[in-house]
């Protein structure tokens, strides 16, 4: 890094680098109040929706009262995560052109979930996934099999979200303590369980919508700022990240992070542009609508405000590189997760990096409350009540108070989880979550809608087989032992050499649901596969419970 790059980022208000950490100029007095300000009018927000909290549906699925395009701006809420803000652009500044290969899986993505799952899903369904998924075949084992993969899902995704806040008030704070950070992880569990207690979907969706009309406002502004610093010319962008990556040329190039293993890259792929069609807080989300027609419109509004947003990425990630560096933002508290943050702080100050780091802080609320209301509804709905009181729940009021207590033993798990992956990228992260959605979800969905051969047998398989492989061979990956960056850093039992076990967890559970389906005898109710055929296609009687 050359002398004038340096003097620039002293000039920005990186104070000084030393014993390998790059030091923040903040004012904390700044941050905690605009921090503040945030939780104050979102909670607000929560307790004026919670006076609507009624009934059921109103709990899970905000008494599907939300309209087309509020249920879009809800889903980029829960969609455009801290991994989509945070990680994806420290990615792009560290590694370029592969870190922008992220925000290029999770917008293909939608595609997906449009073609495939969001108006059939939102026909057939009642609150969770596994309304769907045991429509037409043996309540009990789907549900229960649908259930934990849920709540796998939802951990997953929840570790990567409590590290990016970690990471996040550790840079605006100067903690770069694990006590510290583990306290910031216990507060954002703690505010994530009042939320969710308090507001339910109703409270949840619009803190979505806040979140995400702050947070694509915010990212605009930001990259109009640099692109208006390098003459709305982004060669000359480029050029500048060039000049100030470390690596030359190559963060223009593939291969920055996968060219040594291929294989790496086309399992990340399969498990980013797969898994948004499995994931079940994002899919619970076309339950809040009040018809097909609008669960369309909301996925057409999600797709252009979440490829604005990734487009943005672009400019602020190699914006980071050329005005911030790489070697500054890994070296900072947080590492790549505070490349944003910097960017704000080099573009306006401590005020600017207060506000997009306060924006960030409430888009790690959204989407923890919009998992943590998923995975409660799962537990509650499908494992409590279809389950446990084989769908004879005697108090009506019993099912929202059992998912009531989930989510305090959700937010206590997901703490717990949260302090213990603290240092790890969290884009990285969200990708394995990915991977066990799309292992053991999407397989199980599409044969759901699209095959009436499909079996209770190929469900249970099909979910279980591929939830067990993704976990287990992400547990024998170098993503938890063997590298100096792995989440058990002394230990060595490398066994799965790639650090995204999609490549082989997706296919296997697509396999086990038709090896199942086509050697099971048995033969599933024709008029339920007919009912359900009938209602995903043409929305004829979604409106009724699904209880058979």
């Amino acid at each position: 890094m050359s002398t004038l790059a340096i003097g620039d980022l002293f000039a920005s208000g990186l104070d000084k680098v030393s014993q390998g950490v790059t030091e923040v100029e903040n004012n904390p007095v700044l941050n905690i109040t605009i921090f503040a300000a945030f939780v104050a009018v979102t909670m607000f927000i929560v307790l004026r929706a919670s006076k609507n909290n009624k009934s059921a549906s109103d709990y899970y699925a905000g008494g599907r009262s939300f309209t087309g395009p509020q249920n879009g701006f809800a889903i980029a809420g829960d969609y455009l995560s801290a991994a989509s803000f945070l990680g994806i652009c420290g990615a792009i500044a560290v590694n370029g052109y592969d870190g922008f290969l992220y925000s290029i899986g999770f917008l293909v993505a939608w595609l997906v979930a449009l073609l495939i799952v969001a108006e059939l899903m939102r026909n057939t369904g009642k609150f969770t996934m596994a309304d769907v998924l045991s429509f037409r075949l043996k309540q009990r084992p789907v549900r229960m099999a649908a259930a934990l993969s849920t709540l796998a899902v939802c951990f997953f995704y929840l570790l990567a979200q409590m590290a990016g806040a970690g990471g996040l008030v550790s840079l605006l704070m100067g903690i770069d303590g694990k006590v510290g950070q583990s306290l910031v992880v216990a507060v954002v569990g703690a505010l994530m369980i009042i939320y969710v207690l308090v507001g339910g979907m109703k409270g949840t969706t619009w803190v979505q919508i806040v979140k995400a009309v702050l947070l694509i406002l915010g990212a605009f502004a930001m990259t109009i700022w640099v692109l208006a610093l390098n003459g709305f010319n982004f060669s000359s962008l480029l050029a500048s990240a060039v000049n100030n990556s470390g690596v030359g040329e190559a963060i223009l190039e593939p291969g920055q992070k996968y060219g040594e293993n291929p294989l790496d890259f086309i399992s990340l792929a399969l498990a980013l542009v797969l898994g948004t069609a499995g994931l079940p807080h994002v899919l619970m989300r076309f339950y809040t609508v009040p018809s097909a027609k609008e669960a369309r419109r909301s996925v057409v509004w999600a797709i252009w405000l979440i490829g604005g947003f990734y487009l943005f990425t672009l400019v602020l990630g190699y914006g980071a590189a050329a005005l911030v560096g790489a070697d500054a933002i890994e070296n900072a508290p947080g590492g790549v997760n505070s490349a944003a943050p910097l960017l704000a702080l080099h573009l306006g100050g401590p005020i600017l990096m207060g506000f997009i780091s306060a924006v960030a802080f409430a888009t790690i609320l959204a989407v923890v409350a919009g998992l943590a209301i998923t995975a409660a509804a799962s537990f509650a709905h499908d494992i409590y009540a279809s389950v446990i009181k084989k769908g004879k729940v005697e108090d009506p009021d019993a099912e929202v108070k059992i998912a009531r207590r989930t989510v305090i033993v959700i937010g206590a798990v997901a703490i717990i989880g949260g302090i213990g992956v603290q240092g790890q990228n969290i884009a990285f992260l969200v990708a394995l979550a990915f991977a066990v959605a799309a292992s053991a979800n999407l397989p199980t969905i599409v044969y759901s809608l699209l095959w009436k051969r499909f079996t209770t047998r190929g469900a249970v398989w099909s979910i279980y087989g591929g939830l067990g492989s993704a976990i287990l061979l992400i547990a024998f990956s170098p993503v938890v032992s063997g590298s100096e960056t792995a989440m058990i850093p002394g230990a060595d039992f490398v066994l799965f050499p790639l650090s995204n076990p999609g490549i082989i967890s997706i296919p296997l559970g697509f396999i086990l649901g038709w090896i199942a389906s086509i050697t099971d005898k048995t033969v599933e109710s024709p008029e339920l596969a007919a009912e359900m055929d009938v209602r995903a296609h043409t929305g004829f009687g979604a409106e009724e419970a699904v209880e058979h």
